[in-house]
C-alpha cells in the first residue's frame, strides 16, 4: 500500500457565496494529491504521455461530510492499494487542520494508447516503480 499526503490552503476561488468549498474542486483537490504521489514516486502524468500511453478519468466518486472553507489548511491522503494492471484506483480523505474528515472519495483511471485511443495494460516500467515506492 502506498500513502502520501498533501496540504493547501483554500483559495478563496475555490469557494461558493456561503464561503464553503464548491462540491466540483473536491475532484481538483484529488487530482493534485493524484499527480504528487506519483511525483514523490518519480513518475509523471507528462512522462507516461512521452511514452505513448494516457491515463483518462474512469469513474470518480465523492462523498461530503462537513464543508471546507476559505483559508482553511486541508490535507489531502491519497491511497493506492494495489499496482495497476489496466486501471488503477485510487482512495482519498480530506482533512481540515483540526483532523476532522471533510469528504472521502476515489478516482479509477484506465490506461489508452495515445496514437489509437484504445485501452492497453499499464506500462511495465510505471508499475515498476510503483511498486518500488510501495516497498520503501
Amino acid at each position: 500500500m502506498l500513502v502520501r499526503d498533501f496540504k493547501f490552503r483554500v483559495w478563496y476561488k475555490d469557494t461558493d457565496q456561503m464561503g464553503v468549498v464548491y462540491h466540483s474542486n473536491y475532484i481538483s483537490y484529488y487530482e493534485a494529491a493524484r499527480t504528487e504521489l506519483l511525483r514523490s514516486c518519480g513518475a509523471s502524468y507528462a512522462d507516461m504521455e512521452r511514452s505513448g500511453v494516457m491515463m483518462p478519468i474512469l469513474e470518480v466518486h465523492s462523498k461530503y461530510l462537513r464543508p471546507a472553507h476559505y483559508d482553511e489548511l486541508l490535507t489531502v491522503r491519497v491511497t493506492l492499494r494495489e499496482l495497476p494492471a489496466a486501471r488503477i484506483t485510487f482512495e482519498y480523505e480530506i482533512c481540515n487542520e483540526s483532523g476532522e474528515l471533510l469528504n472521502t472519495g476515489s478516482t479509477v483511471l484506465g490506461f489508452i494508447r495515445s496514437d489509437t485511443r484504445r485501452p492497453c495494460r499499464a506500462p511495465r516500467a510505471f508499475v515498476e516503480l510503483l511498486g518500488r515506492c510501495m516497498e520503501e
